[in-house]
């Protein structure tokens, strides 16, 4: 009775690592560059604000809670490289019923591995991008040490909520279409809530305290520190006890509520699709 089901979890393993390569390749099928252009776009937008932020408008070094100070190019890539996974794999997430409707409307096919798909295929790109933030830290002289391997942690924090959004969101896309653009639009908002271009510890005293708390309500807020504590602060996880339980709440929650709502939409996908 235990083999059947263990040789099901081998194939929809399989099933689910080999789409999301196939996913990745799809997109830039036909170009010269292939795949290359999965990195140049976030590459090239970080490089973009940097030189507004710093060269233009003269951003400072930027410090953390605990008064270390980093160059802003490196404080702004810890905070944008996990911003680009988050908003990568909710948007393609929330498409993924619509793109793959040849596959939904199989009886065969269990449709739920296919917000798991998009939101792996992103993390193929977020990991080159570690990669090159981790190489500007070492240009600069300040690579952090072992706590690196914190961004694991953070990055499977980014991968779960992510996951949690995109079944709500891709479930509902197939009967209201328009919930593809109020995500893209939310993700404009929130990419200057989280924050991510500038630096909540310096701006707290011109902040009240209400609007302090509502911004930490965010659970990107939580990784996006995560990121940085690790890049910059070298500030452990377990430092963070009621803000890990608390991310962790809002995920489970969300995608609690996400897992009942594809469940109960799911029956009617193909008859829309």
């Amino acid at each position: 009775m235990i083999k059947p089901t263990k040789d099901k979890e081998k194939v929809n393993k399989k099933l689910v690592h080999s789409l999301a390569k196939n996913d990745l390749k799809a997109k830039f099928a036909g170009s010269y560059l292939g795949i290359v252009w999965a990195f140049v776009q976030p590459i090239i937008t970080i490089i973009v604000y940097w030189f507004v932020f710093q060269k233009v408008l003269n951003a400072p070094s930027q410090a953390t809670k605990e008064g270390i100070e980093a160059p802003y190019v490196l404080w702004l890539s810890a905070g944008l490289i996990p911003w680009f996974y988050f908003s990568e794999a909710l948007s393609s997430g929330t498409n993924c019923l619509i793109e793959y409707n040849y596959l939904v409307k199989k009886v065969v096919f269990n449709v739920s591995v296919l917000p798991v798909v998009k939101v792996l295929s992103s993390l193929f790109t977020h990991v080159v991008l570690v990669a090159f933030m981790v190489l500007l830290y070492i240009l600069y002289g300040l690579f952090p040490g072992v706590i690196i391997l914190q961004l694991v942690y953070y990055t499977f924090c980014i991968f779960c909520l992510a996951l949690a959004f995109a079944y709500t969101t891709s479930a509902i896309v197939v009967f209201f279409r328009d919930m593809q653009q109020m995500i893209n639009v939310l993700l404009q908002v929130f990419i200057w809530v989280t924050p991510i271009m500038w630096n909540m510890s310096a701006m707290a005293k011109n902040l009240s305290s209400r609007v302090l708390f509502l911004l930490k309500l965010n659970p990107m807020y939580y990784v996006v520190r995560g990121y940085r504590d690790t890049m910059i602060g070298g500030t452990f996880v377990w430092e963070h006890i009621p803000s890990t339980l608390y991310f962790w709440g809002v995920t489970i929650g969300i995608f609690l509520i996400g897992k009942t709502v594809f469940k109960r939409l799911r029956p009617h996908f193909a008859d829309v699709l």
